[in-house]
């Protein structure tokens, strides 16, 4: 019996420390990884973008893997369009950076990605699920649905944008977006 009440008082230690490590650090973070939060702070500040919004993006786009490149040639962690980039370096009148150092440097990617979200939410006055689908379909494309009614622009009416790759864009971003908010409490 005094072997069986050791074990049972071994096991509850056990499970008490676990529990206590378990709760003592957030474990969805380990579901949940943000990479390059460093890049993506500081680059965050510069443009007064939400770097979760920044980091959501990149979670969806390349799961925060470099030297990737699209089958429609996107480039980089945040996956620029290379007409896209060429136009905002020279809108941005940012330090020149090559096609290959957008896709395969982070820190380059970063920054020209994050200028672009800060640039698309100027011009959709800071509707951040309408930058989203900006992202991903373009902003053309996304103020011809605004203009002509075919979606309203707001999170709750997702389900009305005209093109499905850009209505699940925008679910998996917001959703990864929810997920950070949650789990992390500052970046």
């Amino acid at each position: 019996m005094k072997w069986l009440r050791r074990k049972r008082v071994l096991l509850l230690l056990f499970l008490g420390f676990t529990a206590v490590l378990f709760l003592s650090t957030n474990w969805m973070t380990w579901f949940y990884p943000i990479y390059y939060k460093n890049e993506i702070r500081k680059h965050s500040q510069t443009y007064e973008m939400d770097p979760f919004l920044v980091a959501s993006i990149i979670r969806v786009e390349t799961n925060f893997k470099t030297g990737r490149e699209s089958k429609k040639g996107a480039i980089g962690l945040m996956q620029l369009m290379p007409d896209t980039a060429k136009w905002a370096l020279e809108t941005a009148k940012l330090p020149e950076v090559s096609l290959e150092e957008l896709k395969e440097e982070p820190s380059a990617n970063i920054e020209l990605g994050t200028w672009y979200l800060s640039s698309l939410s100027k011009q959709f006055e800071g509707n951040r699920t309408a930058v989203i689908a900006a992202y991903n379909a373009g902003p053309g494309k996304v103020k011809s649905w605004l203009d002509e009614g075919a979606w309203d622009g707001s999170e709750a009416a997702i389900k009305d944008i005209p093109f499905g790759e850009t209505r699940h864009y925008v679910q998996r971003v917001i959703y990864y977006y929810n997920q950070y908010t949650e789990i992390y409490n500052e970046f």
